[in-house]
């Protein structure tokens, strides 16, 4: 279930056959975020914007020799005067990864808090694991959080939830968390690997062209930013494509359509 990276580093970025997998690499710290993993992050959610072939990119932990097991423990609250970095660099991270052109998968192998958990609510899609927690300490430390990560927390947890999340600054458990609609699937240690593969071969299978273009579009709506006429225009294009002629050719033929992106 947990890649074995070794030694701990900042986020490890792999490629291949058309997905990426960003790994949280400091199990031994309960994979907590430096400045560097900030920087890191940052580059390789570029490096994976820039490669038309990666369709879907996974975020997961490497959890390897840890008692219980953690995603990420937050942000290392040590960097977070450093000039240039700390909480305003930290504010880059969700907010990059809600608007990356592929699809996000966020496989939450360990539990998580703090800041991290905005990251995980920044990606399209959410498998848990059972037995996690979820916490939000802000303002058990002080602090108020940022203006989009509340937006985030709103419109993923719903106003309720929200305010017993940064009010209370109580934990969440798994399945308080299954029934706030968060997670594709929530599962055992042992079903991990097979459920995660599933996700990623099913949004594999699915038409490129459309999916970004509709990924984009209730990104927008989201943001109250969207624009009917953009919209349509993605629709039309969507229309003439040769995906979407491929896919009414494979439905009439009760086969499984090859799309091209095109």
């Amino acid at each position: 279930m947990s890649p074995v990276l070794t030694p701990a580093s900042v986020p490890v970025l792999q490629i291949e056959s058309g997905v990426a997998t960003i790994t949280l690499n400091r199990p031994a710290q309960r994979n907590r975020l430096e400045n560097a993993d900030l920087t890191a992050l940052l580059a390789h959610f570029d490096a994976v914007n820039l490669d038309p072939e990666v369709r879907v990119m996974v975020l997961t932990a490497n959890t390897a020799g840890q008692p219980r097991p953690v995603f990420c423990a937050g942000f290392d609250i040590g960097g977070f005067d450093e000039s240039g970095h700390g909480a305003p660099l930290f504010e880059e991270i969700p907010d990059a990864l809600a608007a990356m052109r592929p699809v996000t998968i966020c496989g939450l192998n360990g539990s998580v808090y703090g800041g991290a958990t905005d990251v995980v609510l920044a990606c399209d899609l959410r498998i848990g694991l059972q037995g996690i927690e979820w916490r939000m300490p802000a303002t058990a430390l002080g602090l108020h959080y940022y203006p989009s990560g509340l937006q985030r927390y709103v419109s993923r947890f719903g106003l309720a939830a929200t305010k017993r999340a940064f009010l209370t600054a109580r934990p969440f458990t798994d399945r308080q968390l299954d029934a706030l609609g968060l997670f594709e699937a929530l599962v055992s240690a042992d079903d991990w690997a097979a459920t995660q593969q599933a996700l990623v071969r099913d949004l594999l299978a699915l038409a490129p062209l459309a999916l970004q273009d509709t990924k984009q579009s209730i990104r927008e709506i989201e943001a109250g930013l969207g624009d009917v006429n953009r919209m349509r225009e993605r629709a039309q294009r969507a229309s003439q494509s040769a995906d979407f002629a491929e896919g009414r050719a494979a439905f009439a033929q009760r086969r499984t359509p090859v799309f091209t992106g095109r």
